[in-house]
């Protein structure tokens, strides 16, 4: 019997590059949208002939802006995972989107067409911030998306980047309480990392230091009317990503599309994938396991203490630092004071 496998989805195209993007993606006028379709059938059906006709949990379209994605090539890829696979009855089906790339009327045609989550990269609220970061929208556009959206009575889900230069306690703060007056169930707060590859890496920029850091991260967590679940993620209960939550939770996954990845579960053996066939290797059950540790900490429920998990895990450690860690029901969590030494914390827990 195959195990459930969530779905990811990779659409690597875009308008323009934002300035701190080291995602896989290509800023392109005209894509090749029939081409980039038949390549994500294909995959369909190549993972169909290997591991059958399995349950779908959850389908999560990313990028890159998968919200310039003509809609009926959407519902094309949408279709062929029902004939190939079971998409349980609620599945989850999330569609990432950047404000100005979706009107009301195609929204409504990707919601027709099955979508029934939305995350909306905004990033800021602020339009200066907007520009330096090189995203193409501004603060009125990201706001009316947003308004949109959550009238369709639709799961819906924001990004926001926070630790730019000039950041502190207080811009955040701010940012936060204007995120509490949009309405929103789920957002995602993200600390602005400098990549080597990216434009703001050949840019001599003054971050804030690590103590700021904490701050910022700490103003998060008394100010936005969200409780986290996710060292970077807040919703209110039964609003989680539950794609999200299903990999983190070490749930098999596929990946579909150039630069996805993937954990294939196949006759007891777990494999690591990424799409377009670039890769499909073993990997060992205690590799697995560190995994499953490193993203379960992570989240407010910890990682479930199987029996592959307690096989990599330094329990004596774990028992000696309380104010780190905590057990209960079967779980261990990271603690308050554990979240903010959790690279660490994980150099220690792990055998």
């Amino acid at each position: 019997m195959t195990l459930p496998h969530n779905i990811y989805i990779h659409v690597p195209f875009c308008i323009s590059k934002c300035n701190y993007c080291a995602f896989f993606s290509h800023a392109c006028a005209k894509p090749d949208w029939e081409k980039y379709t038949a390549g994500i059938i294909g995959e369909i059906d190549h993972w169909a002939e290997m591991l059958g006709k399995f349950d779908v949990p959850t389908v999560f379209f990313g990028g890159g802006t998968p919200s310039l994605l003509p809609t009926k090539y959407f519902a094309q890829i949408i279709e062929h995972l029902h004939s190939k696979f079971n998409i349980v009855n609620n599945a989850e089906i999330t569609l990432e989107s950047n404000p100005g790339t979706l009107d009301t009327a195609r929204l409504d045609e990707f919601i027709k067409y099955g979508a029934n989550r939305l995350s909306i990269g905004v990033q800021s609220f602020d339009d200066d911030e907007l520009a330096f970061l090189g995203r193409r929208h501004n603060a009125y556009t990201a706001r009316k998306l947003i308004d949109s959206a959550l009238a369709r009575q639709i799961r819906v889900s924001a990004d926001f980047i926070y630790g730019l230069p000039g950041h502190n306690a207080n811009k955040v703060e701010n940012l936060c309480k204007q995120i509490n007056n949009t309405g929103l169930s789920h957002c995602s707060m993200y600390e602005l990392t400098i990549e080597p590859s990216t434009p703001f890496g050949k840019m001599n920029l003054t971050m804030p230091t690590n103590n700021e850091m904490a701050d910022m991260y700490t103003a998060i967590q008394n100010t936005l009317n969200l409780p986290r679940y996710e060292v970077s993620n807040y919703a209110n209960p039964d609003n989680e990503c539950r794609h999200n939550q299903n990999i983190w939770d070490g749930d098999a996954y596929i990946g579909l599309g150039t630069a996805a990845a993937g954990r294939v579960f196949m006759n007891n053996v777990w494999y690591e994938q990424l799409g377009g066939g670039v890769k499909f290797e073993p990997i060992t059950n205690d590799a697995r396991a560190i995994e499953k540790v490193i993203t379960g900490l992570r989240t407010m429920r910890g990682v479930l203490l199987a029996k592959d998990v307690k096989n990599v895990l330094n329990m004596e450690y774990a028992k000696e630092h309380n104010e780190l860690v905590q057990i209960n029901d079967e779980r261990m969590r990271a603690t308050d004071n554990g979240i903010l030494v959790l690279d660490d914390l994980l150099v220690n827990l792990i055998r």
